[in-house]
């Protein structure tokens, strides 16, 4: 009985972490886009991961980690790859999507129906021990 109480607590503690990820990026955003540092305001939510990247961590529903444009602007091909990559190669950052149970990177323009997708598991590197990290 206890057992389900603490699993209970532990869904609901990373429930909050996930949300508090989703509005520190959206924050982040908002604070660029003022500041004259990027061109448009993106926005993080959370969607439906593509099925084959599931991995270990991965939820159940709510698995993607979309970035959409939220101001009038088309995003070419090339600005999609730019956008994805800032955050795949942030291995920090997709290390901890993934254990947050995210799978799936994906970035869209403003009503656009073609966005992009990244499998996250294949950026965390894991199993890759960080020399010389001082710990």
């Amino acid at each position: 009985m206890w057992n389900t109480i603490i699993d209970l607590l532990d869904w609901f503690g990373e429930l909050k972490e996930r949300h508090s990820v989703i509005k520190s990026f959206n924050n982040a955003s908002r604070r660029s886009f003022e500041k004259w540092i990027a061109p448009c305001v993106l926005k993080a939510k959370i969607v439906l991961g593509e099925p084959e990247y599931k991995h270990s961590f991965s939820k159940f529903l709510g698995s993607g980690f979309r970035i959409e444009v939220l101001t009038e602007n088309t995003l070419s091909y090339s600005e999609k790859v730019e956008i994805g990559s800032v955050v795949i190669n942030n291995t920090e950052f997709v290390r901890k999507l993934v254990y947050l149970g995210w799978d799936t990177l994906s970035v869209y323009g403003y009503k656009d129906s073609n966005g992009l997708n990244w499998h996250l598991i294949k950026f965390a590197k894991i199993g890759e021990t960080r020399i010389g990290s001082g710990d």
